[in-house]
């Protein structure tokens, strides 16, 4: 199924990835990983622009104090796309030679939620951590390999959470008043989906939708019965992620990634890196803003 498949921004990111939608401002944020930049597009006029920093950038949400909240190798940063990102929070002993912060979102509250991943994937001593408008910082989950991507269910009752290396769907227990996670368990086993699950947003009927990396797929799950609902087949590889956007919220934007990709590959793919627009047939649930 195409959903009307329409390629918004070549940009030809290595890792293109972590879209968020900017309601206020009617524009679309998303970040490649490698090529350390911050992208925005403008959807009232079609403009593309970035800024480029000086360390990996893993993701990028809107602030409500303005500008947006992004995730580098090393913490949790301000930044305004004119002056150098400004530290808000790095985790105590954090060694960002080794590891570096991946997918990050914000819940209901405002707070960020943000994990890591070690550069070549191979330590399964990662986190998941939050952090509070107030800048409290708090290790959330332990032992992950490559945090990746979040989301919350309609009511904020559950969260979902992916480590992707362990192509593992998890499901918690929410507290978002206290922003505490209860009962963690597998949700969705992948393994069998030929790829890795990567980013992931969830629509207003309560429904994942999930990026497969390596998979040339996005895909929609129902959490209640753990089964694959619907694909919508992409001309790139690799999938990283999705956001609902729009003035109606019924638009659903996804990154990808050329990372890897052989020369091959890149004839035979050559938006890959690109950011595409469906139009999905359900509405999705905002992006909530950092709060601090």
């Amino acid at each position: 199924m195409n959903k009307d498949l329409k390629l918004i921004a070549d940009t030809k990111c290595v890792i293109g990835e972590s879209p968020s939608w900017d309601a206020k401002n009617a524009c679309l944020y998303w970040v490649d990983i490698i090529g350390k930049k911050v992208y925005k597009y403008d959807s009232l006029t079609g403009k593309i622009s970035f800024k480029e920093v000086n360390k990996y950038v893993s993701y990028v949400v809107p602030r409500e104090k303005g500008g947006v909240a992004i995730g580098m190798q090393d913490g949790f940063y301000s930044f305004d796309f004119e002056t150098a990102p400004k530290l808000l929070s790095r985790p105590e002993n954090y060694n960002s030679f080794m590891y570096r912060f991946n997918d990050g979102k914000c819940d209901a509250k405002g707070r960020i939620w943000a994990g890591t991943t070690s550069f070549y994937e191979e330590s399964h001593e990662c986190s998941l951590y939050s952090l509070d408008p107030d800048l409290k910082l708090e290790e959330k989950v332990e032992g992950v390999a490559v945090s990746n991507g979040l989301g919350w269910s309609p009511k904020n009752e559950k969260m979902y959470y992916i480590d992707s290396f362990e192509k593992i769907v998890f499901v918690y227990d929410f507290d978002l008043d206290k922003g505490e996670l209860l009962n963690g368990q597998i949700l969705i086993d992948f393994k069998d989906q030929g790829a890795n699950p990567d980013g992931m947003t969830v629509d207003e009927e309560g429904m994942l939708w999930i990026a497969h990396w390596g998979g040339h797929e996005l895909s929609r799950w129902n959490p209640a019965t753990k089964k694959k609902i619907e694909s919508i087949k992409f001309p790139v590889k690799k999938v990283t992620s999705c956001v609902f956007g729009g003035e109606n919220l019924d638009e659903l934007y996804v990154t990808t990634a050329r990372f890897g990709a052989d020369g091959e590959e890149l004839e035979n793919e050559p938006l890959s890196g690109g950011v595409f627009r469906i139009n999905p047939g359900v509405k999705g649930l905002p992006t909530f803003s950092f709060k601090g």
